[in-house]
């Protein structure tokens, strides 16, 4: 057999829409069942434990992780570890939701005589409804395809893909029906860009105090300049007797003066300053400065305090550094 580049895209082609059809038709089935489900976990007053063997398994990981992160507390429980001890780790508080396509996984059949005893909730979501699992379970979801995406109609493809949809469904169900906003989000994702662009505020990240680079109006284009270049940032607030924010001198500015001025060396730096600058007040996200400073075509912004008084700025490259951009 030699495959060609035509076999490969009809084979991708083949199983999208096998995929897809498998998915069609769970939405086209959803009813009481997946209410009585969202409603029950949501109800919950301990964690959501997501069990599930092989391919089952995967998917499982990956609904706990979801859930996780979407404000309904949820861990993983390998059924052959349960059976070994790691059932100590769910209690008469939390839920279960167990996961196999045939209903018959021994590993996790196994787990419902304690599961039963202690009286724990239990979800599942299998391919046969007639299934020891899903007799045992207070509510059921059936997702059963007509076809795998496998040609042999063995590798567990579209029914894994059906489970992971499912289960996103009831994520983002549960998501809507806690109010659970970006902010939350972000709390649970500290770590990562989206947690850095809703946490991180300007005054994170400003130069202040010794670090922030300002000078009088009245001085020489020479002293703000060594201001500038003692604070590395590029700039410098221009301010008055009342350190009040008159403007802002920055390398643009420095060549724009060198182009258009003959001896910018006898002015002072209030001559050649941009007034008007933008500015930014503390409390305010670092995704807002980047906002300012990219639909302005700036690099630097000074942050204002609740008096407007200047006392810190920063500049893009703190914004790169610190992963907002």
């Amino acid at each position: 057999m030699n495959p060609t580049k035509h076999s490969f895209i009809e084979s991708a082609k083949t199983v999208f829409a096998i995929e897809q059809n498998a998915i069609q038709e769970l939405a086209d089935t959803l009813g009481d069942d997946f209410i009585r489900a969202c409603q029950s976990i949501l109800g919950c007053h301990g964690k959501v434990v997501v069990i599930g063997m092989g391919k089952s398994g995967h998917i499982g990981n990956k609904m706990a992780a979801t859930l996780a992160s979407t404000g309904t507390p949820a861990f993983f429980v390998h059924p052959a570890e349960a059976s070994h001890g790691d059932l100590g780790m769910i209690s008469e508080q939390d839920i279960v939701i167990a996961l196999s396509n045939s209903g018959e996984t021994h590993e996790v059949t196994s787990l419902l005589p304690v599961i039963k005893r202690r009286s724990i909730p239990l979800i599942s979501i299998t391919g046969n409804p007639n299934s020891q699992l899903a007799k045992a379970s207070q509510v059921h979801l059936t997702v059963a395809v007509k076809q795998e995406a496998c040609p042999h109609n063995l590798a567990p493809t579209a029914s894994t893909t059906s489970v992971l949809v499912l289960a996103d469904a009831i994520a983002v169900s549960l998501l809507e029906a806690r109010g659970f906003t970006a902010d939350d989000f972000a709390l649970s994702h500290p770590g990562g860009s989206l947690g850095k662009k809703l946490l991180l505020a300007v005054d994170d990240l400003m130069h202040a105090g010794d670090d922030f680079p300002s000078v009088s109006e009245a001085v020489s284009v020479k002293e703000a300049l060594l201001e500038m270049t003692n604070k590395r940032l590029g700039m410098t607030a221009i301010v008055n007797a009342d350190k009040q924010l008159l403007g802002i001198f920055t390398d643009g500015d420095l060549r724009r003066a060198l182009e258009s001025e003959t001896n910018i060396l006898a002015k002072s730096i209030g001559e050649l300053m941009t007034k008007n600058c933008k500015t930014v007040t503390t409390g305010a996200l670092a995704s807002e400065a980047v906002q300012i400073m990219q639909s302005n075509s700036i690099n630097a912004l000074v942050i204002l305090n609740e008096q407007n008084e200047p006392i810190g700025a920063l500049n893009m490259h703190d914004l790169l550094k610190a992963g907002v951009v």
